[in-house]
């Protein structure tokens, strides 16, 4: 039997299902690897026997007594039966049901024409627009680039914030975290990254979010000229943990395709911290041992291979630069996915819930933050510049409560005395209103002017 593609698979559901369910009615044996049977339903996972597959191959239902069709990947196997996750729910499923085997490997389609489109993780339309005309598919999980063809990031990403633009400067193809309780405005500097970043394609996964918030986002936040030039990827909190992973993976295939063309792409993944959820749920479903705060190891393991693939193209032709929220869930900073994802990726943005809640946006704190290839980017003079608005910047929060309630006496330090009477205008240089958009041009102007220095 051939297998089925899944871009035939919408349209042929009816058909397989009546197959299937009419090859179960008849019991007549059928040939090992074609078709299986359940043979258990335990919490969020269905065992299959009869039935040869892969892990990571994906597969239909026919459910008998509720007459439907329904999918699911394979996550692993234990003596001779597979263990499937399905994209929905398992009511409806009953003993016996036949197991059909659609696709052997998981599979992304890609097209140009997703510019402009809102999707799912397996590329179906939310937008409710017409079907996206899909010209290719590849692995989820892509190709590897030797890291000897890989090209080191020389290049400056114009993103349109002020405070990146300068102090933390940012570079094609580099991978930073955005690290934020929530609430403090990490949705907000998105959207800010996608409308005013220098780049030719935006891929924005939206990962175990609330399903309001994905309307609410490209409406309010991104808007017509945002999502003109961007691809949204979204599997709300109430999708499986699998359809969330397959988003995650397929954000990166697609950001991938554009960057092979030779396109300079940014890549808005929110949150990493969901979809290291996701991947504990299936992780504990398969009966890992819960490890570090309760994430199994193969959350562990995913990071990497997630962070690693974007990046400069293979011999510097395209690049992905990649921002990943990360959830610090109860601001705890030390919380094993920020201190995983602090070592993995190339910088971190700490979104500081003090300075939200004094209404300072975006609530960049500084002193948390790094970018790891600023100073390889940046001749010696602006090197210089940044790292005296950060130390500023960080002298004056250290000693805020002193200087406060006054308890420090002026021209003790002539350090502090200068970040003193420096901090307003630090301030309002490092606060910008969302549809403001500053060209790296314009910020290192307006902090030479801060400074104090000559052009």
């Amino acid at each position: 039997m051939t297998a089925v593609r899944m871009d035939q698979l919408g349209e042929l559901r009816p058909q397989l299902t009546a197959s299937l369910i009419a090859a179960q009615r008849a019991v007549r044996p059928l040939p090992l690897d074609v078709c299986g049977q359940v043979s258990r339903v335990s919490g969020t996972t269905i065992e299959a026997e009869g039935l040869i597959a892969p892990i990571g191959a994906q597969c239909a239902i026919a459910a008998l007594a509720s007459q439907s069709c329904i999918e699911a990947d394979v996550i692993g196997f234990s003596d001779q039966k597979l263990i499937l996750m399905p994209y929905g729910g398992t009511a409806g499923l009953g003993p016996g049901d036949r197991v059909h085997v659609t696709a052997r490997q998981s599979l992304g389609r890609l097209s140009n024409a997703l510019v402009g489109r809102v999707i799912d993780g397996f590329g179906n339309p939310l937008d409710r627009a017409e079907p996206v005309p899909y010209e290719r598919q590849a692995h989820l999980d892509g190709i590897p680039i030797n890291p000897m063809e890989r090209p080191p990031i020389n290049s400056v990403l114009d993103t349109g914030i002020k405070a990146i633009n300068t102090a933390l400067t940012i570079g094609r193809g580099q991978r930073i975290g955005l690290m934020a309780g929530s609430g403090v405005g990490k949705s907000m500097l998105l959207g800010m990254l996608t409308r005013h970043t220098a780049a030719d394609v935006v891929v924005i996964g939206m990962i175990g979010e609330r399903g309001r918030e994905v309307q609410d986002f490209i409406q309010n936040i991104l808007g017509a000229e945002g999502m003109a030039r961007a691809v949204v990827i979204a599997a709300p909190a109430n999708s499986s943990p699998v359809a969330r992973l397959k988003a995650a993976k397929l954000a990166h295939l697609v950001s991938e395709d554009f960057r092979d063309q030779g396109r300079h792409v940014l890549l808005l993944l929110d949150s990493l911290t969901r979809v290291a959820h996701a991947q504990r749920e299936i992780g504990l479903a398969m009966g890992e041992p819960p490890t570090s705060k309760g994430y199994p190891p193969s959350v562990f393991s995913l990071f990497p291979q997630l962070i690693e693939r974007p990046g400069v193209g293979r011999g510097g032709h395209g690049s992905i630069t990649s921002f990943y929220t990360v959830l610090a869930e109860g601001d705890d900073r030390n919380d094993p996915i920020v201190d995983i994802c602090r070592a993995s990726l190339d910088g971190q943005i700490m979104l500081s819930r003090q300075l939200a809640d004094a209404a300072h946006y975006p609530a960049i704190d500084l002193s948390g933050s790094i970018s790891r290839v600023a100073n390889s980017l940046l001749e010696p003079r602006r090197v210089l510049q940044a790292q005296r608005l950060r130390r500023l910047w960080s002298l004056y929060r250290e000693k805020e409560d002193f200087i406060q309630v006054g308890a420090y006496d002026a021209n003790t330090n002539a350090e502090l005395d200068q970040a003193i009477k420096l901090h307003p205008k630090i301030v309002k240089f490092l606060q910008q209103n969302d549809e403001e958009g500053f060209t790296l041009r314009d910020s290192w102007r307006l902090l030479q002017e801060l400074l104090g220095e000559s052009a």
